[in-house]
Formats: structure tokens, sequence, C-alpha cells
């Protein structure tokens, strides 16, 4: 059977008379220095999951890394063994469902588990799930960045006492061989300052054979050691966020550039995948785009409906970017013009969104940076689409419009709401971030009224100060949640999915600040982690 050795194989305690009873299919595996730090499993299967928690339980386990998703492509890959809500019985082993916290790229699960024998039950234990759940069913992930932070918070999560870390995907050799191989690989960096992928991974097939299997799995390590050795871990805790700023400020790195512009620097270094960019350089598109450098990447476009007999009807401007707990949370996409509006209208009504972020004025130094795609009064047509406006207020920083969009053909209506933000000056960035943490928090609001469908964001060209908006609205929304953030990361992460996304080293100064202001407005009765 696959990646059975026998030496390495974890055994279960023999139950009365049955000699088989102590298999499961599992392996120790070393870490970089610390003997069976790991156990590799098997998913499990319907009729395994028994075993699993016993052996969860007799190993000491309080960490389990999922690898897979239950399904993918339709096929099984993993039996479901734990309850969704409350609590359930496997064999001796109960099982209680106490808290789940789901990300965009994994979700954490928190159970409370118990061993209930014939001599009584013993004391409960917590044992936490982390489930990565964007391993794509081909290949590997498109980028590491979620690895990593998903590895960081493994060893975060994992006590000190506990038994080994159990890690399975569903046959726990491929993706499970790669997990285990980069988290050993991070901690020979840190001794060695030199890293032996090959010898590691020969080193632990003996223990499970073919463990990393495919040539992509093996190459990915290899991403994700670059990218470690490239950036390192960029996270702060918030408490520590007012001394980093003071330290950016003030160092003065080599040829005197200040940290920050250093620190933006390793942004702008970033290659911009042109060869992805082939939809909206088509000839019958270009003349949709505003801004030549500034289009989006073909894996994650807004596509619209093809139009019967029209070709290229199908392209906007547009790319779904990535929030903190959900993928394609918003569209991040440029201003109007006056013949791409009804694409624009099109957009909002075929992804059905219910806000509308805008982030710049119409005009701007004399030029015109964004078309009026809403009427002043009564309505508007722009093809298919109507648009009515039916409440028109002035908050602080920003006008909030009511729209209400009709769909001509079939004659159906959506209400939606239009965030229009003042406070951005024509150059430059807003004086302070009170407006743009308020406009974050009315979206917020809105988007959990109307249910969570894309958010639209906008300003001229769809990245400078696009990206700043979606770069805060995700690092909040990490901070109110975990008391952390990543300024570098989240941004690095915004230009991998759109090119340019915070353009200028002030806007991302801006979105230091503006978390700095956060946490002086909230931190009177706040109790940040």
């Amino acid at each position: 059977m696959l990646g059975d050795v026998d030496h390495s194989r974890v055994l279960l305690t023999q139950q009365e008379g049955d000699p088989c009873s102590d298999y499961v299919n599992a392996s120790y595996i070393n870490g970089y220095t610390e003997e069976n730090k790991f156990i590799a499993a098997q998913g499990p299967k319907e009729d395994t999951v028994v075993d699993f928690w016993r052996m969860i339980w007799e190993q000491k386990v309080a960490t389990v890394v999922m690898l897979t998703n239950l399904k993918e492509r339709k096929e099984d890959k993993c039996y479901q063994y734990w309850p969704d809500q409350g609590c359930w019985t496997y064999g001796n082993v109960r099982v209680a469902v106490e808290d789940f916290t789901v990300l965009v790229d994994y979700t954490i699960r928190k159970f409370c588990v118990q061993y209930q024998g014939n001599d009584g039950s013993k004391t409960p234990r917590l044992v936490t799930q982390l489930h990565f759940t964007s391993w794509p069913d081909f290949g590997v992930p498109f980028s590491p960045i979620g690895m990593l932070k998903f590895l960081k918070k493994v060893k975060t999560v994992n006590p000190s006492f506990a038994g080994p870390i159990a890690v399975h995907c569903s046959a726990g050799v491929g993706r499970t061989g790669t997990f285990i191989v980069i988290d050993a690989m991070i901690d020979m960096t840190h001794a060695e300052q030199k890293v032996d992928v090959f010898g590691f991974v020969t080193k632990i097939r003996e223990q499970r054979s073919q463990l990393v299997q495919t040539d992509m799995q093996y190459s990915f390590i290899y991403q994700a050691l670059l990218e470690y050795f490239l950036y390192g871990d960029t996270e702060l805790d918030v408490s520590s966020l007012e001394g980093h700023l003071l330290k950016l400020h003030n160092t003065h790195a080599p040829l005197d550039r200040v940290g920050l512009e250093e620190e933006f620097r390793k942004l702008t270094n970033m290659r911009i995948m042109k060869e992805n960019m082939r939809t909206g350089n088509l000839p019958a598109n270009m003349k949709k785009n505003r801004v030549l450098q500034i289009i989006p990447y073909d894996f994650n476009r807004v596509i619209l409906s093809m139009r019967r007999g029209q070709e290229f009807t199908d392209y906007i401007n547009a790319s779904f970017i990535d929030g903190y707990r959900q993928k394609d949370y918003f569209i991040a996409t440029q201003g109007p013009l006056a013949h791409t509006v009804q694409d624009f209208w099109r957009m909002a009504w075929e992804w059905k969104c219910h806000s509308i972020v805008m982030l710049t004025e119409l005009q701007e130094r004399e030029q015109d940076k964004c078309l009026k795609y809403w009427p002043s009064e009564e309505s508007v047509t722009y093809g298919d689409y109507t648009v009515e406006i039916k409440a028109d207020t002035l908050c602080d920083a920003f006008s909030l419009k009511d729209l209400v969009l009709t769909y001509g053909p079939e004659k159906q209506t959506r209400t939606i709401r239009h965030f229009h933000f003042h406070g951005w000056p024509e150059i430059g960035i807003p004086a302070d971030g009170k407006g743009m943490i308020d406009i974050i928090a009315a979206v917020q609001r809105q988007q959990q009224q109307s249910g969570n469908n894309p958010i639209v964001v906008h300003c001229s060209a769809g990245a400078g100060r696009t990206g700043t908006f979606i770069a805060l609205s995700n690092i909040l929304e990490r901070v109110k949640a975990e008391g952390l953030l990543d300024v570098f990361q989240t941004v690095k992460s915004l230009r991998m999915q759109r090119p340019h996304m915070v353009q200028t080293v002030e806007q991302y100064d801006f979105c230091y600040r503006v978390v700095q202001d956060f946490v002086d407005i909230f931190s009177d009765y706040a109790n940040f982690k």
C-alpha cells in the first residue's frame, strides 16, 4: 500500500483478540531536528475514521493539518471526519465542535475531544484542525504566500507539550510531504543559512515512500523557500506597529533610502506578467482601457456574458480580488468611459453587486477622471440598463447614493448603494485615516445587509487608490480578527492579482498610517490580542 514503511508506521493499541487492530495508514516523519515531529496520514475513509480518532487520542495530537478538500473534481478525497456542529462519537472518542473561523485560504476548527472507555472518561483535550482550502485540484497553488501564512499559523497554534502534528491530504504523501518539507527547510535556513531539499526528501522517504509526489510539488517547495528568503516574515503584532513605523521612517537603507521606500521598492520590483494580459491587449479591447499599463490579468479578469453574434463583448477592464475571508470579494475596475459605461452596469448586474465604492472626483486638475455614470435626478438609460437615483446623503468624508438598477429585457430591479469618497486630494493622499476607516466600515455594514456579493471599487485607472482601499479593507479586517497585520504581503498579493495596485510610496505609507489611526481610535476600548 501507498506509503507503508514498517519501522515508522504509527501503531494503535491492539484491541482484545484482534491482531490487525493496531493498523492505521500513518507514519512518523521527522522534522528538521525533531524526531517524529509529524504523523503523515492518509485522509480518513468512512471505515477508518474511528481508527483515525483513536490515533489522535493515543498519540496526544493537538493539531491536525488537512491539505485537501473533501471533494475535488467530483471525486471523494477524504471522508468528513468531524461534526459540522454539536458533537459526534467515533468509536470511543467523542468530538464536539467548539469554534470555527473561515478565512480566504484556510479554515480553523476547534474541537473538544474526550476518550470514553469502559473505565470511564478521560480529561477532555482541545484539538485544532487547520484546513488549507485553496490547494487547486490540479498542480500547486499559484503563489506560496497563502501556504507560508498557513504554516506560520500551524506553528503558533501547536502547543509545545503536544504529541506529533498530524498532517494528511488524500493519500498522505504528495501535499503532505510538500508541507512537511517546507516546514523543515525553513527551520534549516534559520539554523544553517542553507537548504537541502533533495537530501531531506530522500531521508523522509525512508519513513514513508513517495512523500512529495510530483515535480510540480517539488518545485513549489523551492518557490516557497525563495519567497521566504526574499521577503522573510513581515507580519507585525498591532502592539509593535508604532515602533516598526518609527524604524521604517528613520532607517537609512543603502543609497540613503528610507526603510519604507526600500520596502516599497521590493514590491515595485515584482514582474508584471505581460503574457497574462492577452485579452485586454486585443485590438478590439484596447480602446476600452483608460491606461495602457493597467490591464487585468486573464486568470482573474471579470468576464461578462458574450452578446449574441458580437465578439469581444465579454471584456471589461476589471479584476476579481480576494478579501480577508472570501475569494473574489472585490472587483477592482477603472472609472467608466463613455463607451464602457454600459459594460460597467452590465458587470454590476451580472455579478449581483450591491455596493460600489468610488475614490475619485469626476474631474481632477482639469482632467476627466471618470464618466458620470449615474443620473443627477430621475433616471438615465445605458443600453439595457436604467439607473434611477432614490436618495443622496452626505456623510463626513463621503456621500451615499441609493441607486436602483433595472435590467430592461426582464424588467428586474436591484438597489445598489454608491459610496463616493471625497477625502482624496488631487495630489497625494488623504490628510488623515478617519474618513477611510469610516467608509470601509460603512461598506462592511452594507455588505452584511445585502449578502456578500462582490464590491465594485474604482478610482480612475483602478489601481492606485483602488488598491489602497482594498488593501486597507483586508488589513483592518485582519487587525480586528487577529490583532496582526502584514502590509507588505497584503499589497504584494494584490499586485499579483492586478498590476500597480497601491501605486505610490505615499499610498503604501498611508496603509500603515491608517492602521495606526485605527488602533489609536479604538485602542481605548478594544483589547487587541
